[in-house]
């Protein structure tokens, strides 16, 4: 019998939730005040007060995308807080008192575009007493219109934050205190001016040199959360401008208001100079918060394994049907299914199709064979195997699994059944209960929308074209596939590339600038049609021997090499081609161009960078220039993979012409973000500045990295 009554139990609970109340609150207020406020955005995008960056740093993840405006520029860019201690930043500054190009033929009435990019690395993390540190470069790899450094403080008091920072270049035109690094060496004391090349270099040997000055500011949140105020001393005089129109400082400093009008939107507006009204907003999101809900089949429980039909021994199984049932409720292909000698163990040789979250798949797979199979198997064993290349294998517990279904103990879990690890050999263990006849498979059709683009052309600042693709796959043997791609142009505006350089004038064989001719000829064309014959050497090394229209430009035939060995975050391959420049109509037909082009690429997933990967190919391109391209990868919590590309060649900046090195940018999105049902496909949005001829290379279909993630699982998970 209880010792207490219904009432004293009733006041028991009432003072423990009341306590609980308490206590939350009293953590709340423990909380100390600079961990409490997420910062804002600037009119030139990144963390900080108007015109002048802070030292603090958004949430990892986070992503914007703004746009300010006043009488001289238009400001649009992107935001990324790619890492907890880095922030980066791509902006175009439209220049509206210019035009592009004096030329009206080449550029009509565009106005002038500046490309810029922005990193700011932190330093250390502020503490009760100590604040953020952080040091940054604003327009770094542009024309040097903007550019300029910076090393910062900012610290939290209450609802006030304060920013103290020294700025140099467009930070520090003012001069209002001596460069303290010009004390160091005379080389610090004068900036030089102008660019490299046709922009786009990095001009490290301005960096922290000339005028500077010292510009600080505080920003108070208000009572008000959704408003915050903003007070900002500028270290720019505004002197020097991209305008060429005069720019009149009549005060130093700026006052701005910035509210938050939803949790994706916010708008500052601001009077700064002391006569000038700016006003923008920013649209922001995490990239590693984005979730959507799905609409999944239910799991198999404890009643699905006690009512369900099982076979007493596994020749009673119809093992066809079985493989059928697996495919339409886990999206699990299993393409051979075996048993091991001594009768323990179901093999399933195959791949998933459906979802990206793997624990998922292989808890559904491995819920719905407990309810299928003999209670003689032990285990059941998946073998990824897609284009029949064994990569890796997941044994789950057949015990387990069905100990968690009937939740036989209080902390059962189905994932604990679960076990991943190497392939342990490449040759199919065990006798053959069914197995997918390939010799007559028919060619898969599917139709998707497909958009190409590029940001900043001098003929318009938006080059775009809108395409229905047709896309077609035919397993003709085991390893052995051909694919296709037809596109349908619906719309754009490709057809205005207007590169005025004859092909006897050109310094580079024209391998990418001949967009507008293949563009203009037809609306209808192949954009690609390789068979390509990949191969297991064993269980690290695959090579793969391939022909065809590999893209729009260019056909021809190759082979490529890889090794890569089983999770341990890097592989290498290496490939040579042999590569024809394609008709204009995209047809059948061959342009007299050809090239011998090929790499030798690193891939590798460093420690201290998580859910990051680098790849490093070095070797010939398609102009026929040496030399190397970088691609950096960052993987966040919901999928959404962000990368940067560059190509350094032995072209001269001169040569290669306007942005001096081949670059661009990318967003690869996951489907599923986007839908209410699971998949595992993937849409790519990328930004490159300009189409040029040097550092370009060969695209082509099944790249034996893409072919074998399932050694590491980056993109596919």
């Amino acid at each position: 019998m209880s010792r207490f009554s219904p009432l004293t139990r009733k006041g028991l609970l009432t003072s423990g939730m009341v306590a609980l109340s308490l206590t939350g609150a009293a953590q709340a207020q423990d909380i100390p005040d600079y961990l409490r406020y997420e910062p804002t955005q600037t009119d030139v995008g990144g963390t900080g007060l108007l015109q002048m960056p802070s030292a603090r740093m958004a949430r990892q993840g986070e992503f914007s995308v703004f746009y300010y405006d006043n009488d001289e520029y238009r400001r649009v860019g992107l935001s990324l807080q790619l890492f907890p201690w880095l922030e980066t930043i791509i902006r175009y500054n439209d220049v509206r008192t210019r035009l592009y190009n004096p030329n009206p033929d080449f550029s009509g009435d565009q106005t002038y575009k500046d490309r810029g990019v922005d990193v700011k690395f932190r330093l250390w993390e502020e503490t009760q007493y100590r604040p953020e540190v952080s040091v940054g470069l604003r327009d770094f790899a542009g024309t040097g219109q903007f550019s300029g450094e910076y090393l910062v403080a900012s610290k939290r008091w209450h609802d006030f934050d304060f920013t103290l920072g020294i700025g140099w270049g467009y930070l520090g035109r003012s001069g209002n205190i001596d460069n303290p690094f010009c004390k160091l060496t005379d080389s610090y004391c004068e900036r030089p001016g102008g660019f490299r090349g046709e922009g786009g270099s990095f001009e490290y040997d301005e960096w922290f040199k000339g005028n500077a000055a010292l510009y600080g500011g505080v920003e108070w949140q208000t009572p008000w959360e959704p408003l915050s105020v903003k007070v900002e001393y500028d270290g720019n005089d505004y002197s020097d401008e991209s305008s060429r129109t005069p720019i009149i400082q009549d005060s130093n400093w700026n006052l701005g208001l910035h509210y938050r009008l939803h949790e994706y939107a916010n708008v500052q507006v601001s009077f700064e100079r002391g006569n000038t009204v700016m006003f923008g907003f920013n649209l922001r999101t995490n990239f590693n918060d984005i979730t959507q809900y799905k609409q999944r089949p239910r799991k198999r429980l404890a009643e699905d394994l006690d009512n369900t039909r099982r076979p007493v021994y596994i020749d009673q199984l119809d093992a066809d049907r079985l493989a059928g049932e697996v495919y339409r409720e886990t999206g699990w292909v299993s393409a051979e299914l075996t048993i091991d000698d001594d009768g323990k163990t179901l093999n399933s040789y195959g791949y998933q199709t459906r979802y990206r979250d793997r624990d998922e798949s292989d808890e559904r797979t491995g819920r719905l064979l407990a309810t299928k199979l003999p209670e003689s198997i032990e285990a059941y064993r998946l073998i990824d195997a897609p284009y029949g290349i064994k990569l890796r294998q997941t044994t789950i517990d057949a015990d387990k699994i069905k100990a968690a279904m009937r939740a036989e103990t209080i902390d059962a879990d189905a994932r604990e059944a679960i076990q991943r690890g190497d392939i342990d050999t490449i040759a199919t263990q065990g006798r053959q209960l069914s197995r997918r006849d390939t010799d007559w498979n028919m060619p898969s059709f599917s139709v998707r929308p497909y958009i190409q683009q590029s940001f900043g052309s001098p003929e318009n600042f938006y080059m775009y074209e809108l395409r229905a693709d047709a896309y077609s796959t035919w397993e003709i043997k085991e390893n052995l596939f051909v694919d296709g791609r037809a596109a349908l142009r619906l719309a754009g505006n490709y057809d205005e590339f207007n590169f005025l350089v004859t092909d006897e004038d050109a310094p580079l064989p024209r391998v990418r600038t001949f967009v507008r001719s293949y563009v203009e000829f037809s609306d209808i064309w192949l954009e690609n049609l390789q068979a390509t014959y990949l191969k297991q050497l064993n269980k690290n090394w695959y090579a793969s021997v391939y022909g065809g229209y590999f893209e729009r430009m260019f056909g021809g035939v190759g082979s490529e090499i890889l090794y890569r060995p089983y999770n341990q975050g890097w592989g290498i391959a290496a490939d040579i081609n042999w590569a024809k420049q394609r008709d204009f109509d995209s047809h059948f037909g061959y342009r007299d161009y050809d090239v011998i082009t090929g790499h030798v690429s690193g891939y590798w997933q460093p420690e201290f960078l998580p859910d990051t990967m680098v790849r490093v190919a070095a070797g010939r391109f398609l102009a026929k220039d040496w030399g190397v391209q970088v691609n950096f990868e960052h993987k966040f919590d919901s999928g959404v993979i962000v990368g940067a590309y560059a190509a350094k060649t032995n072209v001269s900046a001169e040569d290669y012409g306007e942005g001096s090195f081949t670059k661009g940018f990318y967003l690869s999105l996951p489907f599923d973000l986007f839908q209410i049902r699971d998949s595992k496909g993937r849409a790519t949005v990328g930004w490159t500045p300009l189409t040029r001829d040097g550092g370009q290379m060969l695209m082509r279909q099944r790249t034996l990295f893409g072919v074998t993630d399932g050694r590491d699982a980056f993109y596919s998970n």
